[in-house]
């Protein structure tokens, strides 16, 4: 059941913010840390390990700122920066806007405990995260959000708010990045539909989903959803999103997704990236976020197909490695990657396939091994 504890901290909070935008008067996160106490106790470090084996078990079974079209900036300044940070079975991008402010939407897999996205975040010259945001509380999405969020209060320029969906998990990192918040007294902001983050006037962050008001507990459905708007350019990123949530933004939000780049759904999980979805989205430039090794086979051949028949430009973090997009906002898109690989979604259905093949050779003396020694 979905914010049956916040929603009235919601109200307040958008009562008292006035024309501040969601990071003005108090913050929604007290009613979610309560729920996250509710079963600290119970989480056990197998809920991780659980919920990456779930990950494709799933696959098989504020103020009053929406804004108008006509609110939106015709015209942009400066360049938008977005980083999807190569984190290999996990997602974690980084936006910097033309007036340098910072948008890190999720933090990796919790093995890593945020090292990488600190480590890059350092490269970059970056100490401070003006934004930060869970789309959902899985670990290989929220993994770094406890170690973000020590980092930057400590040692850097602390977190300006952050944003949640609103759905508590019962793992032992979900608490771990309440802890955080709590400790370093930051605002967290549960957001939803017609949401928009208060991010600098040339860029506009449109909340797609979740879904307004109680719409369950199902963690994947409820993956918070952002189209990043700058001048003529467009930026949709969806989390984990799945078929049932892809409809309903489609029939609530068909008009705003239209974009120029598009992050791939759920890893480039078959149960993402619908060819509806695609038919209105309609990006040029795909990226997917996933490990080359994926155990989970991301991204699915059905994706990587559709986006053939689409001819969009793809890139794979697990052959590209880190993705870097930049935008002007007047119709010019640049993107650098770590390594170099074609970007025609057929050459990296084939190269996964290879490797597919590959993995399957170098699991063939075991298989042997063990006929043998059963026939003896």
């Amino acid at each position: 059941m979905r914010r049956s504890l916040v929603v009235a901290s919601i109200a307040l909070v958008v009562l008292l913010a006035g024309c501040a935008g969601l990071p003005g008067g108090d913050s929604a996160d007290d009613d979610l840390l309560e729920e996250s106490a509710d079963h600290e106790a119970t989480s056990t470090p197998e809920d991780e390990t659980d919920e990456a084996a779930s990950d494709d078990e799933d696959a098989a079974e504020a103020d009053d700122q929406t804004a108008d079209d006509g609110d939106r900036p015709a015209t942009a300044d400066g360049e938008l920066e977005l980083h999807h940070i190569d984190v290999g079975q996990a997602d974690a991008t980084l936006l910097v806007t033309p007036a340098n402010e910072t948008i890190l939407i999720d933090t990796g897999d919790w093995r890593h405990g945020g090292e990488g996205v600190i480590e890059y975040l350092e490269q970059e010259g970056i100490d401070r995260i003006d934004h930060l945001v869970a789309t959902h509380g899985h670990a290989d999405h929220i993994g770094g959000h406890d170690a973000v969020i020590e980092w930057a209060e400590t040692e850097g320029d602390g977190i300006g708010a952050a944003y949640d969906s609103g759905v508590p998990h019962t793992s032992q990192t979900y608490d771990r990045y309440l802890d955080a918040v709590e400790a370093h007294d930051v605002d967290l902001f549960i957001v939803e539909e017609g949401d928009e983050l208060p991010v600098d006037g040339n860029l506009t962050a449109l909340v797609v989903n979740p879904e307004a008001g109680d719409s369950g507990s199902d963690l994947h459905d409820n993956s918070v959803a952002v189209v990043f708007e700058f001048g003529e350019f467009t930026y949709l990123t969806t989390g984990d999103a799945e078929t049932d949530a892809e409809a309903r933004m489609i029939n609530e939000w068909g008009g705003e997704l239209d974009a120029d780049v598009y992050q791939a759904g759920h890893h480039g999980s078959s149960t993402s990236s619908t060819p509806a979805f695609l038919d209105t989205a309609t990006p040029e430039i795909a990226i997917i976020s996933s490990a080359y090794d994926s155990q989970y086979g991301h991204p699915h051949d059905e994706v990587l197909e559709s986006f053939a028949d689409r001819d969009i430009e793809t890139y794979w973090t697990g052959v590209h490695g880190d993705v870097v997009v930049t935008a002007d906002g007047e119709g010019d898109i640049a993107v650098e990657t770590a390594d170099a690989f074609s970007t025609d979604a057929e050459d990296l259905l084939d190269e996964k396939l290879d490797n597919d093949d590959q993995q399957s050779i170098r699991d063939l003396p075991a298989v042997t091994l063990q006929m043998g020694e059963a026939a003896r």
